[in-house]
């Protein structure tokens, strides 16, 4: 049984707004263990509630707009954007906190963190930028540390969203 579900959420038409999908795309190449399934949720966002039904953890990967320099990743899990300013994070973020609600109100209370990256730009375009590109083998990484050490990975309570790395 799979206990662990990575989605990646965003728009691939729009440049630097489909890291999420592309993260998924490159994750598929990787040796991850088999407890682990993979899903490009694109930008239908609300259409992944089935998922924080079914799964013990949910890692959401997306691109997050909060302020801080392009390229920026932040970890965050949905306590801490709750009081967020909803026109500082993508139209996907606030979503997900909506199907975390729905999940919730249906009984459900999967583990949920979310690993965004601030984006360089976003424009109609099939390629993301050299910067979002390099950064995919970073998230990896960090989603990769998160697998291993799942809830012991403590946030940093003096970040304003979590943890974030440049």
């Amino acid at each position: 049984m799979k206990d662990t579900v990575i989605i990646g959420i965003g728009n691939i038409l729009l440049q630097d707004d489909g890291v999420g999908v592309h993260v998924i795309r490159q994750l598929e190449n990787e040796k991850l263990p088999s407890t682990i399934e993979l899903v490009d949720g694109g930008t239908s966002t609300l259409d992944t509630l089935g998922y924080f039904l079914d799964y013990k953890k949910v890692i959401v990967v997306d691109c997050l707009r909060a302020g801080l320099e392009p390229g920026t990743i932040y970890k965050i899990k949905p306590e801490d954007i709750k009081n967020y300013q909803k026109e500082n994070l993508s139209i996907h973020d606030v979503q997900i906190l909506d199907v975390v609600k729905m999940a919730n109100l249906l009984g459900q209370y999967p583990e949920v963190v979310i690993f965004g990256i601030e984006p360089k730009n976003i424009a109609v375009n099939l390629d993301m930028t050299d910067l979002m590109n390099a950064k995919i083998p970073e998230v990896i990484a960090h989603i990769k540390k998160e697998l291993l050490l799942g809830s012991e990975v403590a946030l940093d309570s003096e970040a304003a969203l979590g943890e974030t790395y440049a």
